[in-house]
């Protein structure tokens, strides 16, 4: 974690991206099938890719189920994939992708047993890492929910999109979009909002005929129903008269969509977790079930950290475990909070192997993992919601931790 606390100023930007953003589609539909499948089949052994464009799906990916159910469900992904499609929102042909004309690819086989005798033992406690890698979580006292301010307020944004669209309160928005936050710290404290970047498909009726590019009263459509509210309610005392607004910069954004763009499964990681603060150990999450760390570790370091600056034991921290596959404990942990911490890292380390469950079956039995909750997950971040099924987002540990680092 990078130690900002000798700068007395400095900007820093994390983007987001709508649930109709061709990659977020992507990552929908995997986690739409993994929820199929573990809804029948709690151990079901799945890494589901996605590949989305123009009236094209493509799945791939391992998957080994173990009940008749989900042999079912496995059998109607095509069916599954065309839902996760209609509930995003493209139901309209002219756009170029819409889930009745789409076609559907499977190319889905069963995981290699090399790979699973590493993962199910005898003694499930024993179960092993279901690959090696590297995990991180992070968190911080910026917000409410503990997140970094330009990626939640980023999220907030995009939420604020999809709500629009879907309750008309712009009638001329499509799927697809983006948004980006630049906050200005003072001192490592968020002190205002810098920039905000917000790119929208649309119909022809956001356009200025004059001139086939948005007009303005749709920008200021979109700063007026969008971007202000977000921003008054979530840090209304980062709302000023000087705010930079780039609202669709090229003009016009009526191609979008996997129409626009080609989507893959896990290309936005960075989306999903923490915009760009702290570190990323490359691993995405959608599509994985949680005998995969990549996903179910991470979802504990996120835990772990923000429990951690709960218990004002930090102002800001990012904990990292490292895994081998087929070994259930893992080969590292490591706390940093950046010279933020009222105990030393070491001890937290210590403290954190000792309070927190890190073996892969401790983890997914704690945080009840094996349940059909990720679709949820897909859009907005992993992190940072409220939520009751992202258990992750507990905030429970808090004496416990105080009373083992003796505070």
């Amino acid at each position: 974690m990078i130690d900002r606390t000798q700068r007395a100023s400095h900007l820093f930007t994390s983007e987001s991206v709508t649930a109709g953003h061709p990659d977020k589609v992507a990552d929908a539909i995997s986690d739409g099938i993994l929820d199929s499948l573990i809804r029948h089949d709690p151990h079901v052994r799945c890494a589901c890719e996605t590949l989305v464009t123009t009236g094209l799906i493509v799945l791939a990916g391992e998957i080994t189920v173990h009940t008749p159910k989900a042999a079912a469900a496995l059998a109607k992904v095509d069916e599954t994939a065309r839902d996760v499609v209609r509930k995003i929102g493209y139901d309209d042909p002219a756009t170029g992708f819409d889930y009745r004309s789409c076609a559907v690819v499977r190319t889905l086989h069963g995981q290699s047993a090399d790979i699973n005798r590493g993962v199910d033992r005898k003694s499930r406690a024993e179960q092993g890492a279901g690959d090696q890698g590297i995990m991180f979580g992070f968190a911080c006292d910026e917000t409410s929910q503990l997140m970094p301010m330009p990626i939640y307020l980023a999220h907030r944004l995009t939420e604020r999109m999809t709500q629009a669209r879907e309750n008309g309160d712009i009638k001329w928005l499509r799927p697809d979009g983006k948004s980006q936050v630049t906050v200005g710290y003072v001192q490592d404290e968020p002190a205002r909002v810098h920039t905000v970047v917000l790119s929208t498909q649309h119909t022809e009726a956001a356009l200025d005929p004059r001139t086939d590019a948005m007009s303005e009263k749709s920008r200021r459509e979109i700063i007026e129903k969008i971007i202000k509210p977000v921003i008054v309610a979530e840090c209304p005392g980062l709302w000023h008269n000087k705010i930079i607004f780039h609202i669709n910069p090229t003009g016009r954004f009526v191609i979008g969509g996997p129409h626009g763009d080609s989507g893959l499964t896990g290309r936005k990681i960075i989306v999903d977790t923490y915009g760009g603060r702290g570190c990323h150990g490359g691993g995405a999450f959608s599509g994985k079930d949680p005998s995969k760390v990549d996903r179910s570790a991470s979802y504990m370091c996120r835990y772990i950290a923000k429990n951690i600056v709960k218990a004002r034991l930090a102002r800001a921290v990012e904990v990292q475990v490292g895994y081998a596959i087929g070994i259930a404990d893992p080969v590292s942990v490591m706390i940093q909070t950046g010279g933020s911490g009222i105990v030393d890292d070491e001890r937290l380390e210590a403290v954190v192997r000792d309070v927190f469950p890190l073996r892969p079956a401790e983890i997914i039995d704690y945080l009840k993992l094996l349940r059909p909750i990720y679709g949820k997950t897909a859009a907005n971040g992993h992190f940072g919601r409220k939520d009751p099924d992202f258990t992750w987002e507990k905030m429970d540990m808090v004496d416990k931790l105080r009373k083992a680092c003796k505070v």
